[in-house]
């Protein structure tokens, strides 16, 4: 039990070791932010865009969504990061990251989004077409509400995905939390790092699990 203790949970490796992981969590907490927020929005917008039922607009929405969930995102972010340069676009590790987990995101939540529109009666928009509203109104005030209750299980696990996608940054050099843990269990020849930083990345994920699930059932309190 000793040598266990001393290999996953030294409290000296752990004062050694707690800047970095601090710094590579605060790292991985700001990309994973700012990932969740861009691409859920645009992944929103795609959906509603989707929604307007015009052929040409739709199709380009369908072929980017399965275009990009059938690309690896590290195969993406080493082709970013290794290939804009011929192209005189240069961007930072954590640049190229954030553009690629985004677009990933984007395209998983604007399939979320859209099968959450559609479960909605087609009715209810028609009616709310027939008292003067527009369809952006429309979408915001009677259909997205509902709808976006109904995708708060599947889009909690796609932005629990994102999350630990955010680990693919430390292959462009970026020093998140996972990359700085194994940097620092290497040099020390320990574990007690790697521990840290699946902790680390338990406190970012729980909260996400257990807001979910309030949202998830306020409707049926509030009814």
């Amino acid at each position: 039990m000793d040598a266990f203790i001393h290999q996953f949970f030294n409290s000296s490796i752990f004062w050694q070791a707690l800047p970095l992981i601090l710094s590579g969590f605060l790292k991985t907490l700001w990309l994973s932010l700012l990932v969740i927020v861009s691409g859920t929005l645009l992944g929103l917008i795609l959906a509603i865009a989707r929604a307007m039922r015009l052929r040409l607009l739709g199709g380009a929405v369908r072929a980017y969504a399965d275009v990009i969930r059938s690309l690896p995102p590290l195969v993406v972010i080493i082709l970013f990061f290794f290939g804009l340069p011929y192209f005189g676009i240069r961007m930072s590790g954590f640049a190229v990251s954030w553009l690629v987990l985004a677009l990933v995101l984007s395209a998983f939540a604007e399939e979320i989004f859209w099968s959450g529109i559609k479960s909605i009666p087609p009715g209810q928009m028609e009616a709310a077409r027939s008292t003067g509203l527009g369809f952006l109104q429309a979408m915001r005030y009677v259909i997205l509400p509902q709808a976006i209750r109904l995708t708060v299980p599947p889009l909690t696990s796609r932005l629990i995905a994102t999350i630990k996608n955010t680990a693919l940054a430390a292959t462009v050099a970026t020093p998140d939390l996972l990359g700085l843990a194994l940097k620092v269990q290497g040099e020390l020849a320990n574990t007690t790092p790697l521990m840290m930083a699946a902790i680390a990345y338990l406190l970012m994920i729980y909260p996400l699990v257990i807001a979910s699930r309030r949202l998830e059932h306020q409707p049926a309190m509030r009814a």
